[in-house]
Parts: C-alpha cells; sequence; structure tokens
C-alpha cells in the first residue's frame, strides 16, 4: 500500500504550502519600514523551519521553492522571486547543514537561516545593481536576520511540540 503513503506525502506538502501562502499574505499586511526595502519578518519560513525538523530536507525544499514561486506570482513579482530565492536558497543550504550538529537547537538553526537569508539577497543585489555598495546595509540586516530568525524559531519550536504526536507523513 506505496500510494497511500504517497498520497500522505503530497497532500501535506500540499498544507504547508497553502500555509506558507497565507503567512506570506499575512505579512504583506504588517507595514514594516526600517528604511531598507524588502525586510520583513518572513513569516512564511516557520514552515519551512517545521518541514526540516519534522519532516525531512526534501519536503523543506520542495515547500521552499514552491512558496516562492506561489507567493511572488500572487502577491509580488519577478525582481521579488529572484531576491526571495538567492535568500532561500543561502539560508536552506545553512539550515540543513547546521540542523546536522546536534548541538544545535530549532532556534539557532532558524537564526542561522535568517541571517543567511539576508545575506543571500544582498549578494544577489550586489550582482543586480553591480556595486559593493549595498554591503553597508548589511550589519543592519544581520540584526534584523537574528531578531526575526529568533521569533522564527520560537515560534516554529512551539508549534513543531505540539505536531510531533500527530501522524501526518
Amino acid at each position: 500500500m506505496r500510494s497511500g503513503k504517497y498520497i500522505r506525502q503530497i497532500t501535506t506538502m500540499g498544507m504547508l504550502v497553502a500555509l506558507a501562502m497565507v503567512l506570506g499574505f499575512v505579512e504583506t499586511l504588517i507595514p514594516i519600514n526600517l528604511g531598507i526595502p524588502g525586510m520583513k519578518l518572513g513569516l512564511a519560513n516557520i514552515v519551512v523551519v517545521i518541514a526540516l525538523f519534522l519532516f525531512d530536507v526534501k519536503t523543506a525544499v520542495v515547500v521552499s521553492i514552491l512558496r516562492i514561486i506561489l507567493i511572488a506570482m500572487t502577491f509580488g513579482n519577478m525582481s521579488m522571486m529572484f531576491y526571495s530565492i538567492a535568500g532561500a536558497s543561502l539560508s536552506l543550504l545553512s539550515m540543513i547543514a547546521i540542523s546536522k550538529i546536534k548541538s544545535f537547537s530549532l532556534i539557532s538553526v532558524s537564526i542561522v537561516g535568517g541571517i543567511m537569508h539576508n545575506v543571500g539577497q544582498i549578494i544577489c543585489a550586489a550582482f543586480v545593481v553591480r556595486t559593493n555598495g549595498v554591503f553597508t546595509y548589511l550589519p543592519v540586516l544581520m540584526i534584523a536576520g537574528l531578531v526575526s530568525g529568533a521569533l522564527i524559531g520560537i515560534v516554529a519550536g512551539l508549534i513543531s511540540v505540539r505536531l510531533t504526536n500527530v501522524k501526518i507523513g
């Protein structure tokens, strides 16, 4: 009965992507203006962190890619999608690597992800605008990544604890 397990996995990924999209929409309603264009909390990353810790790397990657494409197509534009892909790729690779080290908690992994997401976006911006001047934003963005990564990690941790006894996939 392998097909039943496959259907549960696809359904679970669909629900995770839908939840990430809802959180992405909610984030568009939250006005954050700290003087740096595009700065956001990263609420959809709650779902990616949960997918990484409760499921597996493949699920986290699929959810991350699909949510970026769908959120950009629904609430953003192509430019937003490229910046998101750059940030999410570096973030997810970093979180996967750090999560393999048992001494790092879910919150620590999320903080690394938040910081590296901003680093990835700054690298992308440097290529787009063809100047290293954008790196002057990096200290502020690293602090923002640390704070938002910690908040995302705390929320993901609280949710994960409640979902560990639920049989989903």
